[in-house]
């Protein structure tokens, strides 16, 4: 079955199987930033954007996006890399294969709230699993950064 739906902006079309997930489908199709960390829905690193909401793409059947807007990491590419060097001066980006995630996750939070209290932080990133480091320096480098984006 055909499947259409925007792409970080641009309307692709891609074929699909009724029971295929969106995180499958978009890495048969080159957008390898989709990362599979469970296949259960449980680590969040297979996040991306749908109408602004994060979603886990592994979980979530392709056909659900008909229509609608997709983002990944490449659509804001900018904001990933800032909130990067947050990342890094902080101490919270060791192996970075929850970084995706993140990223997409506090591009959906600044979108939604313009001053966002602690525990929205926490409840927005709760989702990602961090393997490497234990969250605090991933907390402190997105406060930084809200503080700097304002």
């Amino acid at each position: 079955m055909k499947l259409r739906f925007y792409l970080n902006n641009v309307e692709v079309e891609y074929e699909i199987q009724p029971d295929e997930y969106l995180a499958q489908v978009l890495r048969r199709n080159g957008v390898l930033s989709i990362r599979i960390g469970c296949d259960e829905s449980a680590c969040g690193s297979c996040t991306v954007l749908v109408d602004d909401k994060p979603v886990l793409s592994c979980g979530l059947l392709a056909a659900k996006v008909e229509g609608k807007h997709v983002t990944t990491v490449e659509g804001i590419q900018e904001e990933a890399n800032r909130l990067a060097d947050y990342f890094g001066d902080e101490g919270a980006d060791q192996c970075s294969f929850c970084s995706v995630g993140f990223a997409l996750i506090v591009h959906a939070l600044r979108k939604e709230y313009k001053n966002p209290t602690d525990e929205q932080i926490k409840d927005y990133i709760v989702g990602n699993i961090c393997r490497c480091t234990g969250y605090q320096s991933q907390f402190k480098a997105i406060k930084a950064y809200l503080k700097e984006a304002k």
